[in-house]
């Protein structure tokens, strides 16, 4: 992470626990080496989207914690936290994430990779020439010269080569450093490769979803190139939060003493070493839960079960 200040390193106090468990296990996302499970920035706020001072506070708590625990990856916009109803895709945003993030961490650790998205607006999708002052209102809120990796964000296009473009004109300027893809198909993969490299993919993958987007993740695999799923541990619920109730996926997690949310973690895990993981969270409890999940390895029985649970 760049910073606009001096850099100043946080007094850091990991538990052995979980800095010796795989959740530090790495993959290369495009110049940055990442730990493969890192956190999101959409539940800080709690599943039902508490606003307020100490709301606020909590969070840059749960930030610090986050640093302290070894996690070089958060993935934020500047519409989070947010929240909606189960299974719906609308939601509601109180947009201070980011400058939750800039009082929690900055000046920022060396290695911290904050990835963040534009594209939606309170009126739909951002138009091209829009893109640059959503991505400066991104620099503005985390105190940054440059953005480490903007993902567009897309929203039933056809073609993202004009948005994509856009941002990759930001990038040329030094205001973005790496540039990923959200909500895409593989067209639209291999469009935006012709227009500059594309170090991640950010698609809905989880337990229950189906294999929609299996194509993609192998394709990215094969590529290089991370792939970062959302809803991971939420599947059905979506924008509710929470874990849907699974039986196939309880029994699973009482025959190895995990959380439900753990086993969901470790199936996406095993999907391929370039997939990493953004759980979400409000807790700190469910923080250190899901950073263990690198640890719970399933078998191929287990995996199967898992590949047909429909949520």
């Amino acid at each position: 992470m760049q910073n606009s200040q001096e850099n100043v390193s946080l007094p850091l106090n990991l538990s052995s626990e979980i800095a010796e468990s795989k959740s530090g296990e790495f993959w290369q996302l495009g110049a940055d080496r990442v730990r493969r499970i890192g956190f999101g920035a959409k539940r800080l706020a709690g599943s039902a989207l508490a606003d307020g001072a100490d709301v606020q506070e909590r969070a840059i708590a749960l930030l610090r914690r986050v640093v302290e625990l070894g996690v070089n990856h958060i993935d934020t916009a500047a519409f989070y936290p947010s929240h909606g109803a189960a299974g719906e895709t609308a939601f509601e945003s109180l947009d201070w994430a980011n400058d939750v993030i800039r009082r929690a961490l900055a000046p920022y650790p060396d290695d911290l990779v904050i990835a963040t998205k534009v594209g939606p607006t309170k009126h739909g999708l951002a138009r091209p020439d829009e893109l640059r002052g959503l991505v400066e209102a991104e620099l503005r809120a985390l105190g940054v010269g440059t953005l480490d990796l903007v993902y567009l964000r897309q929203m039933r296009l056809e073609s993202i080569a004009e948005h994509f473009g856009a941002l990759a004109e930001l990038q040329a300027k030094g205001m973005i450093r790496q540039l990923g893809i959200s909500n895409v198909r593989v067209p639209h993969l291999y469009e935006a490769r012709e227009i500059a490299p594309v170090v991640a993919v950010q698609n809905r993958y989880s337990v229950g979803f189906g294999r929609a987007n299996d194509e993609i993740l192998q394709l990215c695999g094969e590529l290089g190139i991370a792939f970062v799923p959302f809803f991971a541990v939420t599947a059905e619920s979506r924008e509710a939060g929470g874990v849907p109730a699974s039986d196939p996926v309880r029994e699973i997690a009482a025959r190895h003493g995990a959380t439900d949310a753990q086993v969901r973690l470790a199936w996406t895990l095993s999907r391929g070493p370039h997939v990493l993981a953004i759980p979400g969270t409000s807790s700190e409890r469910h923080l250190e839960e899901n950073l263990r999940a690198g640890d719970l390895v399933l078998s191929a029985d287990e995996l199967t079960a898992l590949d047909s649970v429909i949520d």
